[in-house]
């Protein structure tokens, strides 16, 4: 049994709120159990200095927890003089699973800049801050659009992220932080809409897992990705 009583294959209640905040071309609250991911999406008319002249855009991430988001209160960035690793290391995965979807020659020269700050953390920060950007990211391009900034959308696909992990010898899908802090394996999917894999981020805890068992989790992933899409979808009013 896991610790919140869920089924193995079950993903935590999954909320959506578009247009949180008033001034970003794009925003979005999304809640993923009791993690809570606020995600905001801002337009730059620039593109940073190894993109100049070449007719392309960006879309790049920032991420943060804010200083109560766990049980214990930690520095902000600003404090210790210094970007926390692993915030470096998810904003890169956002950044990276966003641009995955988007056609940066049709967007020109601009920015997207993807800002994620964790309100609340139970495990699966980054997969939500994933899932939650594809959704300000389509408000800010479609702002774009609808100020005739843009002719048409650069967004050519669908993209989100669920975790997957073997937790008491068992393999399970959106690890909380209970499961997570003594999982055997834990590992984090990003899949398009086709099902088509754009990253994979995964760590034997425990013990070494077998192929066998990771076919067994992207399956999982897949199946949890589904219905993250359909989550995005129907918060846009689209169809998967």
């Amino acid at each position: 049994m896991r610790p919140s009583g869920r089924q193995a294959d079950e993903l935590r209640p999954i909320q959506i709120i578009r247009r949180y905040t008033k001034h970003a071309e794009g925003s979005v609250l999304i809640r993923l159990g009791e993690t809570h991911v606020l995600c905001t999406a801002s337009i730059e008319e620039r593109v940073p200095h190894f993109l100049r002249g070449k007719n392309r855009g960006w879309v790049t991430a920032e991420y943060a927890m804010l200083p109560r988001a766990t049980q214990t209160r930690s520095e902000r960035d600003g404090v210790r003089g210094r970007t926390n690793s692993r915030a470096q290391e998810i904003q890169r995965l956002i950044g990276r699973s966003l641009r995955a979807v988007v056609d940066t020659t049709a967007l020109g020269e601009r920015t997207v800049i993807l800002d994620c700050d964790v309100l609340q953390a139970d495990g699966g920060t980054r997969v939500a801050a994933v899932t939650g950007c594809y959704v300000a990211l389509a408000d800010a391009i479609e702002f774009l659009v609808r100020h005739k900034r843009l002719s048409a959308s650069p967004i050519h696909g669908s993209v989100a992220a669920v975790s997957v992990g073997i937790y008491r010898g068992q393999i399970i899908l959106d690890l909380d932080y209970a499961e997570d802090a003594e999982a055997e394996s834990d590992v984090n999917v990003v899949m398009n809409e086709l099902g088509a894999l754009v990253e994979i981020q995964g760590t034997a805890e425990g013990h070494a897992f077998h192929r066998k068992e990771l076919e067994q989790m992207l399956d999982l992933a897949e199946q949890g990705t589904r219905i993250m899409l359909q989550a995005q979808a129907t918060s846009l009013g689209k169809q998967v």
